[in-house]
């Protein structure tokens, strides 16, 4: 029996994958602020051209440049681990496998777009990045990334996460980032907030809005912004863990899995573990896959699908996705890394695709599985990943219940090691569920009132 699943630096994937390619309806298109689509040129203030041509893009396989591959093998390839232990605890026939995306510096899957996209700004000459960050996962990963290639990073944190997680702050100092609470009196975007709900917790929306803002007014045009999910090209390169995972898997003979499963609050984690196994069910594979979501915020679960802004202050395009709203601000739930309104659009299609199933869970049934999963497979999860586990560990008593032996999948997105206040107050019995009430779904959703509506086209094949 394998207990981990290594390939060696050589056997690295070469290339990312992208789904659109391979869209049985293709994904609508950005709209700008005049209802048309969205051009090439009208995203150049805020990313640099090199970016926005995989943003774009509808090649299917995109290399990924030797100097990346040699920043990514500081971790990469990350190895695949069987749960063994949690198998035999809950008595079930099923394998449960997962990619360990945790052994990157930052502790999470962010850097595998981080790097890239450092790079590639510092090739086309940017000099500062701005961007926001939810849990602070992806602001380390930026700040570390920014340290590789001599860039200076400005990072702005969901005021409640920049509360519960002060170590997330810090590490980004080590890197040299500047990281502060959002929203701040800094932009314009986070006075216009503050002015009207001074005691607000802050939204990834409301972050957004700040970076973007600070990176376009630079007058001498040297720095740009950075996402840490959502748009496509993100997703892009974050599919070498699936397709990392692929190669692992048939190491030990698993031709496919039966069940893949990602946490969902941008939609980067998720599709870099699913979007190359969706490649297989597109060309008639039979595989079940799973984004998950937290009941505090159910965009794909609740939400509709509709165009809408990335940000509260609408400086981004509309983007065909479900949303909660741009104006929705999630209650404090510790998984930071999952409070965002929006989905990606490339996986909201593959959603009204049916290529992907949606569930969401709560938060004190996640942190139950999380327990269960450090008291028997020792590491320690954080929150977001919690939200996989809980799937995993669901799906693994129904193979049980249905005597069938089943393949299971997941990301293990990041360890929680910067997470603990949050176990501490649940095993102290301080953390509630907050499940998000029908009324103010329906408050947030009137932000939609106006804007043009996409089609939520489908082949009809799943």
């Amino acid at each position: 029996m394998s207990f981990k699943v290594l390939l060696n630096e050589d056997e690295m994937p070469r290339q990312w994958y992208n789904i659109a390619a391979d869209l049985p309806t293709p994904m609508q298109p950005p709209l700008g602020p005049d209802g048309n689509p969205v051009k090439a040129e009208d995203l150049a203030p805020v990313f640099p051209m090199n970016i926005i041509e995989q943003e774009v893009s509808q090649e299917r396989w995109i290399d990924i440049p030797e100097e990346v591959l040699q920043k990514l093998c500081m971790w990469r390839p990350s190895p695949l681990r069987r749960a063994v232990n949690l198998e035999k605890a809950l008595g079930t026939p099923a394998k449960i496998y997962y990619k360990d995306e945790g052994v990157s510096p930052a502790g999470s899957h962010k850097p595998n777009s981080a790097v890239p996209q450092a790079y590639y700004n510092k090739q086309f000459g940017i000099e500062k990045i701005t961007t926001e960050t939810g849990a602070g996962q992806w602001g380390s990963a930026l700040a570390f990334a920014c340290a590789l290639f001599g860039i200076q990073c400005k990072v702005y944190m969901v005021r409640i996460s920049f509360d519960q997680k002060p170590f997330r702050k810090m590490m980004m100092n080590v890197w040299g980032a500047d990281c502060v609470a959002s929203p701040s009196t800094q932009t314009q975007a986070g006075r216009d907030v503050l002015a009207k709900h001074p005691d607000t917790p802050g939204s990834l929306g409301i972050a957004i809005s700040e970076a973007v803002e600070e990176a376009v007014s630079d007058p001498r045009g040297k720095t740009r912004y950075a996402l840490g999910s959502v748009l496509n090209h993100v997703l892009l390169h974050q599919t070498i863990i699936g397709l990392e995972a692929k190669k692992q898997l048939q190491k030990v003979g698993i031709g496919k899995p039966d069940i893949v499963i990602g946490c969902a609050g941008g939609g980067s984690n998720f599709a870099g573990i699913a979007f190359p196994f969706m490649l297989d069910k597109i060309n008639g594979a039979d595989i079940e896959i799973y984004p998950v979501e937290p009941t505090s915020c159910p965009t794909l679960t609740r939400a509709p699908f509709a165009y809408d802004h990335g940000d509260v202050a609408r400086m981004t395009p509309l983007l065909p996705m479900y949303t909660l709203g741009r104006e929705f601000v999630s209650p404090p739930i510790h998984a930071g890394g999952l409070r965002y309104h929006g989905m990606a659009p490339l996986v909201s299609q593959t959603v009204v695709e049916g290529l992907a199933t949606p569930k969401a869970f709560d938060q004190l049934h996640c942190y139950e599985s999380a327990l269960l999963w450090a008291r028997t497979e020792g590491f320690i999860p954080a929150p977001e990943t919690s939200h996989a586990i809980a799937c995993a560990i669901e799906e693994a008593k129904k193979a049980k219940e249905e005597g069938r032996e089943k393949t299971i999948l997941f990301s293990w997105s990041g360890h929680g090691l910067m997470d603990l206040v949050g176990y501490a107050k649940f095993m102290e019995g301080q953390l509630i569920d907050f499940p998000l009430p029908e009324e103010d779904l329906r408050e947030s959703l009137k932000s939609l009132e106006g804007l043009p509506k996409p089609v939520a086209a489908k082949s009809g094949k799943w």
